[in-house]
């Protein structure tokens, strides 16, 4: 007979546990990690220096909340200071999401295949996805704003989109916007704002300033390299921000990720050459697997998408033998983080073998 144990919440019996990977083998040789969509190259030597210091303050607490770092934002962003929040990774504010704004039976709309922390965020809360599948490998804001409901409490949209890279785009995203009642939060995911490098992309920041029930995301593990650092921001109006605030974990961003961003914030002229040029080797990555005969959707984030569906699992398999280690998501596609230009060669060479 086995021993009686407390019993976690029946909401969470049927959620799986994140895993960002499942492993399969050992590559043998050298492997890339190719599947967290991580930025390919190392913080600034201005940061490195900066997060130097800071660990020599290791036995301090960090404030409550990373003040210094949300004034920086503030400036940076033009916003008022009260309308920046913050959290361990954007992650982290999607539970301050779950806890302060949404309640058991409230109905959350987001598109699939999307963020994965989207369903977590909203089965954890008790309250109800409402999946729209994507069509023609981006958002369908169409049927998104005609399914809201008296019951729909938020609406997800992540732009450019993960896992696919793709974009709605400025002017059909205002439509939308213009379209979701008022009373319905709108969390836009601007992970990969920074890859995003044409004259439609939106800028949430400008949205927000229109639509007080607009919630922009965005973080430092991308575009600035620090994910392991664990920083993400957002910007919106109170009292959204007020009671996000209220569901943070306090001083959950360390003095040594505040010194850190800060430092990439100071260098942001010199870290975004570093951004312009993984988009020029995703391009050019696109460019090769499409003369490979591979369908490749045009991609505004740091990875690229191939929709395989049933032949996903097997290709990141063969692809994991040879070293690469991709995101494959079974049935549906393989997602390939955009290495630095050697990485990305070995990605072509190995395309060019099947």
């Amino acid at each position: 007979m086995s021993p009686r144990v407390p019993a976690p919440r029946a909401a969470l019996h049927d959620i799986p546990v994140y895993v960002p990977r499942p492993p399969r083998q050992a590559a043998v040789g050298p492997h890339y990690r190719l599947f967290m969509n991580e930025n390919p190259y190392p913080p600034l030597p201005s940061v490195r220096q900066r997060i130097a210091e800071a660990a020599e303050r290791t036995q301090l607490y960090p404030g409550v909340f990373p003040e210094r770092l949300v004034d920086a934002l503030a400036r940076e962003l033009e916003v008022p200071h009260a309308h920046v929040v913050t959290g361990p990774g954007s992650v982290g504010i999607y539970q301050q999401i779950g806890q302060a704004m949404l309640s058991p039976g409230d109905e959350v709309i987001y598109a699939r295949p999307s963020f994965e922390a989207f369903p977590i965020t909203v089965r954890t809360a008790g309250a109800v996805p409402i999946e729209v599948p994507l069509v023609a490998g981006t958002h369908d804001l169409e049927t998104m704003a005609a399914a809201v409901t008296p019951r729909t409490k938020a609406i997800f949209v992540c732009e450019p989109n993960n896992p696919t890279g793709t974009a709605v785009g400025v002017g059909r995203l205002k439509w939308f916007l213009d379209r979701v009642p008022e009373d319905v939060l709108v969390v836009l995911d601007e992970a990969y704002h920074e890859f995003f490098r044409s004259p439609d992309a939106p800028d949430g920041v400008a949205l927000y300033r229109d639509h007080p029930n607009v919630l922009v995301l965005r973080t430092f593990s991308k575009a600035y390299g620090l994910a392991g650092l664990r920083v993400g921001y957002g910007v919106t109006h109170p009292p959204i921000a007020d009671a996000l605030r209220k569901c943070a974990i306090p001083c959950g961003i360390g003095n040594i990720a505040e010194e850190a961003a800060l430092a990439s914030l100071a260098a942001k002229n010199e870290l975004l050459q570093r951004v312009k040029h993984i988009a020029e080797e995703r391009d050019r990555l696109r460019d090769a697997l499409l003369a490979h005969g591979f369908d490749v959707p045009v991609s505004h984030a740091n990875f690229l998408w191939l929709p395989l569906r049933d032949e996903a699992d097997a290709f990141a398999a063969r692809w994991e033998e040879r070293g690469l280690l991709t995101r494959c998501f079974p049935g549906q596609g393989v997602r390939i983080t955009v290495g630095d230009r050697a990485v990305n060669d070995l990605l072509i060479t190995t395309a060019a073998q099947g």
